[in-house]
């Protein structure tokens, strides 16, 4: 998919993909996930022969433990084939308040919101997808895919690393951008379906982090998300203990024709301006904690600002 630039907008060209490359690429990009679970794993323990359910779940390991290249052609290619008809089939339109406040040298931490069920945003900021003015940039993502096989390759291809400390560190040191959705998977067990949920009161290790490196900390929303799938979840309380217990909330959701699928809505993302600080290799508990209210106050001003200019205005951000 080509991408254009007007003023303060970076969008896709008003060309839509194939409808049957788009599935092609969706399924790629985030079917796997049932695909692995629901499919293979539960069919190959429960349906099939002893014999042949064993074959498949020993493919299944051997599929996890061959080797990533994140410099693969063929992975380059199933990038460029996903970036290009998948993003486009919503479309993801990406709104900068201030271009000029970036520098294309430096690192940025994004602090993007919702997760929503899945935070299919935030992937259009990659380098992968070429949208943004910044030249490398990566998504931290759950450690959990990173053990779904097939799925950790096609993630990694397509501008996707672990959340972890070392690897926020690794790639903010080397000047690359990390996005992070610092509510993460955890923000399912809160959704609501008449508000947008932003679980971020507790959420300061990637403050920390962006003060320790001196990666200006970037708000980013998307509006459009929410509305990509139908979902249901049990009780609060049962929900959180099924988390406590898996670290992955339990919560049925669906797409097209009840597949995962999403549904194809249009989303618009809004980049903040940087929020500059000082960096500090040991931050003390009071800057954290400063800062972290500078994010959170960005973020809310953010959303306030645009969700009328894009379709939502009587939704409302529950920040917990």
């Amino acid at each position: 998919m080509e991408y254009k630039e007007t003023k303060e907008t970076l969008k896709a060209s008003n060309t839509k993909p194939p409808l049957f490359k788009s599935i092609i690429a969706l399924y790629l990009w985030i079917g796997m996930i049932q695909f692995n679970i629901l499919v293979l794993v539960v069919v190959a323990a429960f349906f099939l022969p002893i014999r042949i359910g064993a074959s498949i779940l020993a493919l299944l390991v051997l599929l996890r433990l061959i080797p990533i290249n994140p410099k693969s052609k063929f992975g380059s290619k199933v990038a460029r084939f996903i970036s290009k008809n998948a993003y486009g089939y919503f479309p993801i339109t990406v709104h900068l308040e201030d271009e000029k406040a970036f520098d294309p040298d430096q690192a940025y931490v994004f602090g993007y919101e919702p997760h929503t069920i899945f935070a299919l945003g935030a992937w259009a900021l990659t380098d992968r997808a070429g949208i943004t003015p910044l030249p490398k940039i990566k998504f931290m993502a759950s450690s959990l895919a990173f053990n779904i096989p097939v799925l950790r390759h096609i993630w990694t291809w397509l501008g996707c690393v672990p959340v972890t400390r070392k690897s926020f560190i690794k790639h903010l040191a080397a000047g690359t951008s990390c996005i992070t959705v610092p509510g993460g998977v955890q923000e399912t067990i809160y959704l609501e379906r008449d508000s947008e949920v932003a679980f971020l009161n507790s959420r300061k290790g990637f403050i920390k982090l962006a003060i320790e490196m001196g990666s200006p900390l970037v708000p980013v929303f998307c509006f459009g998300q929410s509305q990509a799938y139908k979902w249901w979840k049990p009780n609060k309380t049962i929900l959180k203990k099924v988390y406590d217990a898996i670290k992955y909330p339990l919560v049925l959701y669906w797409g097209r024709f009840g597949s995962p699928i999403p549904f194809r809505v249009p989303m618009h993302i809004v980049i903040g301006k940087p929020i500059q600080f000082k960096k500090n290799p040991q931050p003390t508990y009071d800057e954290v904690n400063e800062l972290h209210a500078q994010y959170v106050a960005a973020m809310q001003e953010l959303f306030e600002k645009n969700k009328a200019k894009y379709g939502s205005k009587d939704l409302q951000l529950k920040l917990l």
